[in-house]
């Protein structure tokens, strides 16, 4: 009799089951290879998503035993990933450069970049002409170039083209006697270029706003054209959120009703840049928070440039003895700006390069921070910091903002600026984790290539995109996969207090996620570069891919 009690008791749960209905989901992905991203950095067979939400992952049949999909994505093994994050870029101006400026990268000479500014302006004809993207540490010749040949092309227009890392420029006389500047022109926190006591064209730092000022600033359109030309290329790249260092309030507004109607779909954290407008339209009222957009952070500068010679070091640069680089911002400013950050619960996010720069920053958030805290007030760079600097990032929990690449780009030459002794507190992401472990990732583009994949790679393998130096750049500070992973995922979601919605594929949060072709956490190091991504979805949408 307990047997057939027992049979009948097993029969019901059968039948009960079977009749159980099905949860809906929208999305279903099967057969595939999830890296969570999770506290437990676990794995995961399929993911279900609705209404632009994970709401289950786990085992294939536990997934598919419990919900239904009409829209089953059979993903044949292949690897997926959490939305990967940019920590630190330039969106709208990387957009506006697609637009306005010519491409000045990889070029290897100025007479290469005068050609390539000639067919630009032949194409798209303004009165004033801009490029990006040259650097002279890439020519043959190393020095900065001067004035003469675009004075030749360009008698009657002005043009400014600016360096790759946007902290030096070459302007025409055109364009400096629009701008006011001569042989007597001084600005703080910048360097006009003087050759036989007259202006070469050359402008270092602050004092290329003096022109750049004059160009008229691009209309509502133009402005929208330009995001929406950066999303293109950001979702291709297999980005879903990014953090964009510098804005001011017409363009944060511009970006909020574009997002508002479903028009930009790509997940902002916008860096607010000091200004009047700023202070009073945002940072006075607190933090502004929509689904998409994050408005809690003011960016600050405080020095200029490694390849520039503007970042300013405690000692003179090993290639220019009386230069020791440029202050950018006064003390006074940056102690201002962080009153007002404390005062408004945002955070402060400073481009920091040189190991003077950095200390200055370090005691500055020290004074304001006193000790361990969770405001997350970043130093943007962190190039180079001297030995006994790096425990200041512990002692008042200051979040480290690297670029990789950076360090795979700088390498060829940094050791001729700084000298092999700095050196060993130069692009130190191993180290800098070590203090509070954790370290968001980052592009910086225009400034790099915006592929995250790049980042990746970079900071794993501490090489370029050909394999050199075939032994790595200072690989003890190396980032496992696991780390730099975590730096364009979930760490770069915490750097924008946004880790319990985005940057990990768990249940609650936005179904943001990327797929490749390669699953970059086993393929040879030697692969990374050739891993392409396939599809990406934001919030359940598939917003590149051919599914």
């Amino acid at each position: 009799m307990k047997k057939c009690t027992g049979c009948l008791f097993v029969a019901l749960i059968l039948i009960f089951n079977a009749c159980s209905p099905m949860e809906k989901a929208d999305m279903i992905i099967k057969n595939a290879k999830i890296y969570t991203v999770n506290n437990d950095f676990g794995l995961a067979e399929a993911m279900a998503v609705y209404e632009g939400k994970i709401i289950a992952v786990g085992s294939e049949s536990e997934i598919l035993d419990r919900f239904e999909s009409k829209n089953v994505i059979d993903l044949d093994g292949k690897a997926v990933y959490p939305g990967f994050i940019d920590a630190h870029c330039h969106f709208y101006g990387y957009g506006l450069g697609l637009l306005q400026r010519a491409d000045l990268t990889s070029t290897n000479s100025f007479d290469e970049i005068i050609e390539i500014v000639k067919k630009h302006h032949e194409n798209y004809a303004s009165f004033w002409i801009e490029g990006r993207g040259w650097d002279q540490n890439d020519w043959e010749i190393k020095a900065f170039p001067d004035k003469e040949k675009l004075d030749k092309l360009f008698p009657d227009n002005p043009v400014l083209l600016t360096r790759i890392d946007g902290h030096a420029a070459i302007a025409n006389s055109k364009a400096l006697e629009i701008s006011g500047i001569d042989k007597n022109t001084r600005i703080e926190g910048g360097t006009i270029m003087l050759k036989n006591g007259e202006p070469t064209g050359v402008l270092i730092d602050n004092a290329i706003e003096l022109v750049s000022n004059k160009i008229p600033e691009p209309d509502d359109l133009q402005i929208s054209k330009a995001l929406h030309a950066a999303q293109k290329n950001c979702f291709e790249a297999g980005l879903t959120g990014v953090h964009d260092a510098g804005l001011e309030t017409r363009v944060v507004k511009i970006i909020d009703s574009l997002q508002q109607s479903g028009e930009l779909k790509m997940k902002i954290y916008a860096m607010l840049s000091p200004t009047k407008e700023n202070f009073q339209h945002f940072v006075s009222k607190g933090v502004y928070k929509t689904h998409a957009l994050s408005v809690r952070s003011i960016k600050l500068y405080a020095d200029g440039a490694l390849g520039s010679r503007g970042a300013k070091m405690i000692d003179d640069y090993n290639d220019d003895h009386g230069n020791s680089g440029l202050v950018l911002t006064s003390p006074d400013l940056i102690r201002n700006s962080c009153e007002k950050a404390i005062e408004n619960n945002y955070q402060v996010c400073t481009h920091a390069i040189g190991d003077s720069a950095n200390r200055m920053m370090l005691q500055i958030y020290g004074e304001f921070l006193k000790g361990k805290n969770d405001k997350r007030w970043r130093i943007e760079h962190d190039q180079i910091i001297a030995p006994g600097d790096f425990e200041y990032f512990n002692t008042y929990s200051i979040v480290p903002s690297v670029q990789p690449t950076h360090a795979t780009s700088d390498m060829y030459w940094a050791t001729d600026r700084v000298g092999a002794e700095r050196m060993k507190g130069a692009y130190a992401y191993k180290q800098l984790l070590d203090q509070n472990g954790w370290i968001p990732l980052g592009t910086d583009f225009p400034i790099e290539n915006i592929s995250p994949l790049n980042t990746f790679y970079a900071a794993v393998e501490r090489k370029d995109l050909k394999g050199f130096p075939e032994e790595g750049f200072q690989t003890e500070n190396a980032l496992t996969r696991e780390e730099a992973l975590k730096g364009i995922t979930i760490w770069a979601a915490k750097a924008g207090f946004e880790e319990n919605e985005k940057g990990s594929l768990e249940p609650g949060k936005v179904a943001d996620f990327v797929i490749l072709d390669k699953d970059i956490m086993k393929i040879p190091g030697s692969d990374l570069p050739d891993a392409k991504v396939l599809m990406l979805f934001v919030d359940g949408k598939e917003v590149f891919g051919g599914h």
